[in-house]
């Protein structure tokens, strides 16, 4: 498996708009962070999570010239704003592209983008759409586990796809869900600050939850400016706990 970081920041990314603070001035690139998303090659599938208004620069930063599906973990726009930008897919590789979501996500992307499913304009993207539950299934012979986690008070999908467990955008996940998540290779947890949050894991919270897990290692995403600098965070972490950045490339 594959693994390849497009974007590791919040909902308005790093640096942000009009803010001079030290993380948003760093000269560090690691410092620079896109709206969240990832990219798993794994067997014969090659899968985006998440879509958000970064994609196309995402696409062509990472030199991502084919996928399958994108699997939505929810209906938030800095998730999903990018749906527009899988039209060259299609038209370049002469192939619709697999969304993958839950019901919720799927009525707010449909009422969102109603151009791309009236039929009218031709050049709207073209995607199959495949609802998904809260129950295991199967894309192209790859057996995948959702978990259901909270973020406040919205429902958001995680995914365990083999040794990998992905979330984002929790601030709760009960010990039901949790257990799918336990012996993982890898976990990818979102973890907004050092401070606390009303709908994310803060820094503490998420080592908690790695504690709980206990996986071979754990990197964090979805990191705000209120993390601080890059290196400085780094260095304070246990020795299999990293943070994510966009274009970290790792091998399962």
């Amino acid at each position: 498996m594959k693994i390849i970081f497009l974007g590791t920041g919040t909902s308005v990314g790093t640096p942000v708009i009009a803010c001079n603070c030290e993380v948003c001035k760093s000269n560090d690139k690691r410092d620079f962070r896109f709206r969240t998303s990832l990219f798993i090659e794994h067997e014969n599938a090659k899968i985006v999570i998440d879509c958000g208004p970064d994609f196309r620069l995402q696409m062509l930063n990472n030199n991502i010239n084919d996928i399958d599906a994108v699997f939505f973990t929810h209906k938030h726009r800095d998730h999903t704003a990018g749906i527009d930008d899988i039209r060259p897919f299609n038209f370049m590789l002469n192939k619709a592209v697999d969304v993958v979501a839950n019901s919720e996500t799927i009525k707010e992307i449909r009422a969102g983008n109603k151009y791309i499913f009236d039929k009218i304009y031709k050049d709207a993207p073209c995607l199959n759409i495949i609802k998904i539950e809260n129950k295991e299934f199967e894309y192209k012979g790859i057996n995948i586990k959702p978990i259901n986690v909270l973020h406040a008070n919205e429902t958001v999908f995680g995914y365990r796809i083999a040794g990998l467990t992905y979330i984002t955008d929790a601030n709760y996940i009960s010990e039901t869900e949790l257990q799918k998540a336990k012996n993982s290779d890898v976990l990818i947890l979102n973890s907004l600050a050092r401070y606390k949050h009303r709908s994310h894991f803060s820094l503490d919270e998420s080592l908690q939850i790695i504690e709980q897990v206990k996986p071979r290692v754990a990197y964090l995403t979805h990191i705000s400016h209120g993390m601080g600098l890059h290196a400085q965070t780094q260095s304070e972490l246990p020795e299999n706990v990293f943070l994510a950045y966009d274009g970290l490339i790792i091998e399962m």
